[in-house]
C-alpha cells in the first residue's frame, strides 16, 4: 500500500496529571497491528471518550493516545478474507479507543473479529448517532424481553434519560411498544423524552421518594438504570414481583449499598450489561434489531454534529451532565 498521512485528534500527556490534546497528521505506520484497516467517516462522543481525552484513569494507561470508542466506515484492507475492501463496516467496544488508537482518527487498525458488516436499514450516520450509548440500550432492551419482560408486562423505567444511552433507550423502547417513563433531573428536557415516545416524563427526586425503606411501592414492570449508585438502588426497590432492572452505568456512584428483599421477597432480576466484551453472536442480533424493528423513529433528533476541531468542549460538557442526546463527530 502506498504510504497514506491522515489526521487525528491525539492526547499527549505534558506532565503530572496534565494532558495535552491536537489535532495532527499521522501515517498508516503508527497504527497498532491488527488484520483489519477501516478508513472511519464518523465516530460520537461517549463518556469514556472524554476520560481518555482528558487523561482521566480507567480508561488509557499509555499515551500519545487517540480515543474514540465508536467508528464507523470503509474496508480498506482485510487480512484473512472476512470482509472485502469497500463493505462497510461498524467497530465499537472491545479496546477500541482505550488503548487502541480509535475513531477520532480517519483510519483504525485492528482485528477483523471486533467489527460488524453495517446493516442494511442503517446508514453510517445513523449507525454512529446509536453509537455505543444506541448498542447499550438495545443491549439492555433485549436482556430485558430475554427476561420475559415484554411491552405487555406494564411501565418500564428509564433512569438519566436525558442523556446518550437513557435518550435512546427511551427511543428504542417506546419502538418496541413499551410503555415508557423516563426519569431525569433536568425539568427542561420533558418536552425532547416525550418526543422520543415517552408516555410520561418524572424527576429524579420523584424516583428516590422513600428510597431510605427496605422495600418501596411496587411500580415497574423493569427498568433500564444508566445512573447507578441510589438511583438504581431505588429501581429495584420499586419494581414489581418478577420483574428486571438493567445496570449499565455508575456515574452517580458503582456502589450497590442495599438489602437483598427486592432479591428473595419479590424475585426481582439484576441483569448487568457490557457492551465491550459483548459476544458476537448477540452483537450481531442487537445490531440488527437496531437497523429494524427497534430503529428509534427520530434519531436525528438525539444528535449534534461536530469535528475533532469543535470536539474539545464537549470533553468537559459530558463529564458534566451537560450533554443532551448525542454528540457525533464527523471524520
Amino acid at each position: 500500500m502506498t504510504k497514506t498521512n491522515f489526521t487525528a485528534l491525539l492526547v499527549e500527556k505534558a506532565g503530572e496529571k496534565e494532558y495535552r490534546r491536537s489535532i495532527v497528521n499521522r501515517s498508516l505506520e503508527d497504527l497498532p497491528p491488527g488484520g483489519l484497516l477501516v478508513r472511519v467517516r464518523y465516530s460520537s462522543l461517549n463518556y469514556k471518550d472524554a476520560l481518555s481525552a482528558l487523561g482521566k484513569p480507567g480508561v488509557t494507561k499509555n499515551y500519545p493516545h487517540t480515543p474514540g470508542i465508536d467508528a464507523v466506515g470503509e474496508v480498506v484492507e482485510c487480512l484473512g478474507g472476512a470482509f472485502a475492501p469497500g463493505d462497510p463496516v461498524i467497530v465499537t467496544g472491545f479496546d477500541l479507543g482505550m488503548n487502541t488508537a480509535g475513531g477520532y482518527g480517519q483510519y483504525i487498525r485492528v482485528s477483523p473479529d471486533w467489527a460488524v458488516r453495517l446493516p442494511d436499514g442503517l446508514s453510517p450516520r445513523e449507525s454512529m448517532i446509536l453509537g455505543t450509548a444506541g448498542f447499550t440500550a438495545a443491549l439492555s432492551v433485549w436482556k430485558l424481553a430475554g427476561a420475559g419482560i415484554g411491552p405487555e408486562a406494564g411501565d418500564i423505567l428509564v433512569t438519566g434519560a436525558s442523556g446518550g444511552v437513557g435518550s435512546l433507550a427511551v427511543a428504542i423502547l417506546a419502538k418496541a411498544g413499551y410503555r415508557v417513563t423516563a426519569a431525569t433531573g433536568k425539568a427542561a428536557e420533558k418536552d425532547f423524552l416525550l418526543s422520543l415516545g415517552a408516555a410520561e416524563v418524572i424527576s429524579r427526586d420523584e424516583v428516590l421518594a422513600g428510597s431510605d425503606r427496605p422495600m418501596m411501592k411496587e411500580r415497574w414492570a423493569g427498568a433500564v438504570d444508566v445512573v447507578g449508585g441510589e438511583t438504581l438502588v431505588a429501581a429495584i426497590k420499586s419494581t414489581r414481583y418478577g420483574g428486571a432492572v438493567t445496570c449499565c452505568g455508575l456515574v452517580a456512584s458503582p456502589e450497590l449499598s442495599m438489602n437483598v428483599f427486592p432479591f428473595i421477597l419479590r424475585g426481582v432480576s439484576l441483569l448487568g450489561v457490557d457492551s465491550v466484551q459483548c459476544p458476537m453472536a448477540s452483537r450481531l442480533k442487537v445490531w440488527e434489531k437496531l437497523a429494524g424493528d427497534w430503529k428509534p423513529a427520530h434519531l436525528e433528533s438525539v444528535v449534534e454534529e461536530t469535528t475533532l476541531e469543535t470536539l474539545e468542549p464537549k470533553f468537559h460538557a459530558i463529564l458534566k451532565g451537560q450533554v443532551k442526546g448525542r454528540v457525533l463527530v464527523k471524520l
